[in-house]
This record gives C-alpha cells, sequence and structure tokens, in this order.
C-alpha cells in the first residue's frame, strides 16, 4: 500500500513538475517576444536559419494596424515551422513593453509562438554591405520619400545577409511558396519588391545594393525599389510575357507569374473591398499584396460585410479577425507604411 502510494506521489510530483516546466517555458518565450530590445545575437541566432520570412516597418510607429497584424499571423499560419519576423525601427533598447502595456496587436502577435517582434537598427543591418557607405552620409530629414526609400534598401540587406523570404506588411500569406530564390513579377516583365525570397549573400541582391548606390535617385518614384529589381533582373535574364500560368527560370532564379502574388491588379485595388457574386478561389497564388499603399480612400475593413477582404481576414488571420476588426458601429482602418505598398 505504502509503496502504491509512494508511485502515485512520483507520478504527481513529475506530471506537476512537467507542468511547471511547460509554463516557465512559455512565459520566458512570450518574455522573449514581449522585449523587442532582445539582443543582437537573439536577433542573429533567428535569422541564421535562413528560411525567416520577413516583415519591416522603417517609421517610428509600433502600434501594427489590423493589416500588419493580418500579414504576420497568415505568414506564421502558413509558415508554422519558420520564424516570422516583424523588425521596428520605433523598438529599441529603452522601449519598456509589457503584456499588461501593449496594444491589442501586439499582444495578439506576441502570443503567436514562432512570430518575434524585435528592433531594426538600420546601421547595423547596413554594415558590410554596398548600402553602408550611403547611409551613413545621407541626411534623411532632406530626402524624399524617406520612409519607403530606406524600406527599400533595408529589405535588400536582410535578405541579403541572412536569406529567407522578404514579404510588406499588406500581403497576405495563402500557401506556402515553394521556390528558395524568387522575385514576383507584378505585370509581364516588370518585377515588384513587395515580394521576394533568395538564399543568403545571392549575388543578384549584392548587384541590387551595388545599383541602389550607383543610380540613387529619390525623387522617382519606385526607383530604389520596384524599378531597381526590374533593372537588375533585365541584366540577368532575357525576359518575354509569360505564358498561361507558368514561371519563368533564370539561371538560378525564378521568376513568379502575376498570379502568384497579384491576382488582382493595382489599378482594381478596390477589389479587394466590394462583395463579390463568386469569390475568386486564388487557387494558383502564395499570397495576396492588398496595394494599401494605393488605400488613399481609407476604405475599411468592416465585421458582417462579407467584402473580399472581410472573408480573406476570417480564413487567413483569424485571430485579427477576432481580436481587431469590427462592426459598422466602430470601424477599424488600415494605416499607410513603407511595407503596404
Amino acid at each position: 500500500m505504502l509503496t502504491r502510494l509512494q508511485f502515485s506521489l512520483s507520478v504527481i510530483l513529475l506530471l506537476a513538475c512537467g507542468f511547471l516546466y511547460q509554463l516557465s517555458l512559455k512565459s520566458s518565450f512570450l518574455f522573449f517576444h514581449l522585449l523587442p530590445y532582445k539582443s543582437q545575437q537573439g536577433l542573429e541566432a533567428l535569422l541564421g536559419h535562413g528560411r525567416c520570412i520577413v516583415f519591416l516597418e522603417t517609421s517610428e510607429r509600433t502600434e501594427p494596424s489590423p493589416l500588419v497584424s493580418c500579414a504576420v499571423e497568415s505568414a506564421a499560419k502558413t509558415y508554422p515551422e519558420q520564424p516570422v519576423l516583424l523588425l521596428m525601427k520605433g523598438l529599441n533598447n529603452s522601449t519598456q513593453l509589457s503584456p499588461n502595456s501593449t496594444s491589442p496587436a501586439f499582444s495578439l502577435l506576441s502570443a503567436i509562438d514562432n512570430v518575434f517582434l524585435l528592433p531594426l537598427d538600420m546601421k547595423s543591418l547596413f554594415e558590410d554591405t554596398p548600402l553602408f557607405s550611403w547611409y551613413t552620409r545621407i541626411n534623411s530629414n532632406k530626402e524624399r520619400n524617406w520612409l519607403h526609400v530606406s524600406s527599400d534598401a533595408a529589405r535588400l540587406a536582410i535578405i541579403w545577409k541572412y536569406g529567407g523570404v522578404y514579404m510588406d506588411t499588406d500581403v497576405i500569406s495563402i500557401r506556402p511558396i515553394p521556390e528558395e530564390n524568387f522575385l514576383a513579377a507584378q505585370d509581364s516583365q516588370f518585377s515588384s519588391n513587395g515580394v521576394f525570397g533568395f538564399l543568403p549573400h545571392h549575388r543578384f541582391l549584392w548587384e541590387c545594393m551595388e545599383n541602389f548606390v550607383e543610380n540613387y535617385n529619390p525623387g522617382i518614384w519606385g526607383h530604389q525599389g520596384p524599378n531597381l529589381m526590374t533593372r537588375i533582373l533585365r541584366v540577368w535574364c532575357k525576359l518575354r510575357d509569360f505564358q498561361e500560368v507558368s514561371d519563368l527560370k533564370c539561371l538560378n532564379l525564378s521568376f513568379l507569374h502575376p498570379q502568384r502574388f497579384y491576382p488582382i491588379s493595382f489599378r482594381a485595388w478596390r477589389r479587394y473591398y466590394e462583395v463579390w457574386d463568386t469569390e475568386p478561389s486564388f487557387n494558383n497564388s502564395y499570397a495576396l499584396h492588398l496595394w494599401n499603399y494605393m488605400n488613399k480612400e481609407g476604405r475599411v475593413v468592416v465585421r458582417g460585410s462579407n467584402m473580399l477582404v472581410e472573408n480573406l481576414y476570417r480564413k487567413h488571420c483569424p485571430r485579427t479577425y477576432r481580436v481587431l476588426i469590427q462592426g459598422p458601429e466602430g470601424l477599424v482602418t488600415g494605416e499607410q507604411g513603407p511595407g503596404n505598398k
């Protein structure tokens, strides 16, 4: 009897220890997420996997909008085994955030196991790249389109250094991208820079960074972004029109058909905010770019509206939909940001 009692107590003790261990592990994990000023070594370790999904916020904003939250959550849902990083310039070593003081979006994203919210240190990021000399001599206060230009630069540097996939913060992931080295066509023979992925130290991105500095002209919209990607792609590849829904291969990179990320073009961006008789299946797409930069009208996602965008939120970022999207009495709007192009 005593032996059975001792055995039962031992089992209970082991279960209790296991529960406490898991609880402490989860608490530590949340602590990691909620303290975005984690050491640079922690960031390096995460990025060192080479398989990260990376989002950038180059403004000082530290409150993710519902659209940013949906983009990050959908990526985490689509790539559950890969780290999903939201790097924010507004977060730094003096940022004090706790579970009780964070915004709903920050708390929501912090609770997702493979999401990491971390500071963006531009100067450190540009070290050992062609962009460092440009960044250290530029006066950002006098630059036109600085938030967008600095975002264009940062995305090149981070994917060149560490590899992975970069996405704008208005891109909703719907299925995994099967390619490692790829660019996303926005139109036939024209590349976007809103989604791209490469293995670390890929020569294509190094040439993009060199061209970024050599032909720097921030006054022309897109010159440092999609136009830059297209310029270098035309040097690398002999571009031709797409045939049906098939991708183009050139050397060791793929140029993905516009249907993969841009099935609704920027000219038709309002279609996301309309009710469809029959909604598109997006069977040929990996993710959807919502063109938030075009949304000068301030169109919103409304719970119960049955708009295409509402149904995308409900399916691909259900936590964001449940917590942040309200009905007509309390509208939730998207915010403009340099990652929303």
